[in-house]
């Protein structure tokens, strides 16, 4: 028997989690992986259970919600040297790091990925002394993502996202920033938001980062100029048909560290988190982690 621990957010995907924990466990089991479970209580606690588990020897662990749950779970596994296989249930709101990597949303399909044991090594990403899978940004609208309540998202799922940012529409506003970035360059004007991705899908949408790849060792990096609110929503709806790459308000290059700084006070978004504040240095950790996918 292959020893898991399944650390799991309960109020993920309106709750679904708390009703699938006995037939996952029991397929599971019938595989040949005994896990153990942990519910999550707080903010840092599936980054605390997760270091634990590490610490403990498991084969592998199972992060079962959303991004945050996710988020958490690579910072308690990235900063250590004997790194387990990571397994996704993707059962939280917008799950957009499983939508890349076509981990099935369907709890059943999702844990054969795991029982088949398929290794994939994929890259991440170093902002600061944080870890993040995913997406990093700044910018007035990247807020939205760790704003809205988790009671509004078990109520209303993925809509409570498009609810809050149409309010932030209004109160968009650029900010001066620096960046400096490897075999690119330096970039110093008003830029209404930074976009740094590991992986194609951001916010739901598979098309903001069309090309960008989990294990190139290198990050897709999306600056939007300073434009007014008509010009902004041109670029969103070009951005939902992946066309936005040749609007001359959007700047796009790769590299595998940049740093980012500003004489204003910009919160970083770091897989859908508060992530701290500029300044910050962002880097690639290639092939860092592996995970169960095809």
């Amino acid at each position: 028997m292959k020893k898991a621990r399944l650390i799991y957010n309960p109020t993920s995907g309106r709750e679904e989690m708390r009703r699938r924990l006995p037939d996952i466990l029991q397929k599971l089991d019938l595989a040949g992986i005994e896990a153990t479970t942990h519910a999550t209580v707080g903010e840092g606690d599936a980054t605390a259970c997760a270091i634990d588990a590490v610490e403990r020897g498991v084969d592998l662990i199972i992060a079962a919600g959303g991004d945050g749950t996710l988020y958490e779970v690579i910072n308690g596994m990235a900063p250590l040297p004997n790194r387990p296989p990571l397994g996704i249930l993707p059962v939280g709101t917008t799950n957009d790091f499983a939508r890349a990597m076509n981990i099935p949303r369907n709890w059943s399909d999702a844990c054969d990925l795991i029982i088949e044991q398929h290794k994939r090594p994929i890259d991440i990403g170093l902002a600061g002394d944080r870890y993040f899978i995913n997406i990093a940004g700044g910018g007035s609208l990247t807020e939205l993502s760790y704003e809205v309540p988790i009671k509004l998202k078990t109520m209303i799922g993925q809509l409570a996202y498009y609810v809050k940012g149409l309010e932030k529409m209004a109160r968009l506003r650029p900010s001066e920033l620096i960046i400096r970035a490897d075999g690119v360059g330096e970039f110093h004007e008003e830029f209404m938001l930074f976009l740094i991705a590991n992986s194609n899908s951001i916010g739901g949408m598979d098309k903001l980062a069309p090309d960008a790849l989990i294990d190139d060792g290198l990050f897709d990096v999306l600056l939007v100029k300073k434009c007014n609110l008509a010009e902004f929503i041109r670029v969103a709806s070009m951005a939902l048909r992946g066309e936005h790459l040749n609007n001359p308000n959007v700047v796009h290059f790769r590299t595998s560290n940049l740093e980012v700084t500003s004489p204003e006070y910009v919160q970083l978004n770091l897989d859908g988190e508060l992530g701290g504040t500029l300044p910050c240095n962002f880097s690639v950790l290639p092939s860092h982690i592996e995970i169960f996918a095809k």
